[in-house]
């Protein structure tokens, strides 16, 4: 049964400049990721976005559940239909994906994903043997920061859709031979192989 309160189809997000401006009173670091992150790397928009996706160290979780007091947050994919997030509860290790909206019922607004790090390292939750050093994770941007495009590829890669190739080709021609390296590492070390690395190595 579908729970309308919850429904995961129902996003109206809000503009990318008001998530970025209600995080600003987060003392903690946090970084824009998913295809915004991309798109900003570009330097131009070529493709709708379904929803806005920031993240941060899962050590920071209680700090931006304070920032968010009076707005309507719940944990994703942890169960058949979102489970709200109490202020001051802290969240189980599976849980990462969180949804935010001003009201109960209303449209969901933006995701929060929960990274996992290791002391000043970031550590990727699918394969803990892939790693990076935060002060590396991100790019400064326009008075915040975004997820560097090559670790947000390696999100893309696993099973990706038509937008996460159209991420993929659109930002291919700007990345340095150091970001294809590491893509390309990374790739192999979580996939084996995968179709993105030939296109890394030309």
């Amino acid at each position: 049964m579908t729970d309308v309160d919850n429904d995961p189809e129902r996003w109206e997000p809000a503009p990318l400049g008001e998530v970025v401006a209600l995080l600003r009173g987060l003392a903690s670091p946090w970084w824009v990721a998913g295809g915004y992150a991309i798109e900003l790397a570009v330097g131009r928009a070529y493709r709708e976005h379904g929803d806005v996706d920031v993240a941060l160290p899962r050590r920071d979780q209680l700090a931006v559940r304070r920032l968010l007091v009076g707005w309507d947050v719940h944990v994703a994919g942890v169960a058949e239909t979102t489970l709200p997030w109490p202020v001051g509860e802290t969240l189980p290790r599976r849980a990462h994906d969180i949804w935010v909206r001003e009201r109960p019922g209303g449209p969901w607004r933006f995701q929060l994903m929960l990274d996992e790090t290791d002391g000043e390292e970031w550590v990727y939750r699918r394969d803990p043997r892939i790693r990076r050093p935060l002060a590396g994770l991100t790019v400064a941007d326009d008075g915040f920061r975004r997820l560097a495009p090559e670790v947000q590829l390696l999100y893309k890669a696993k099973d990706p859709r038509p937008k996460d190739q159209a991420d993929f080709e659109a930002v291919l021609p700007i990345l340095t031979g150091e970001q294809r390296r590491w893509l390309d590492d990374a790739l192999r070390v979580e996939h084996a192989t995968h179709p993105w690395q030939a296109r890394l190595r030309t």
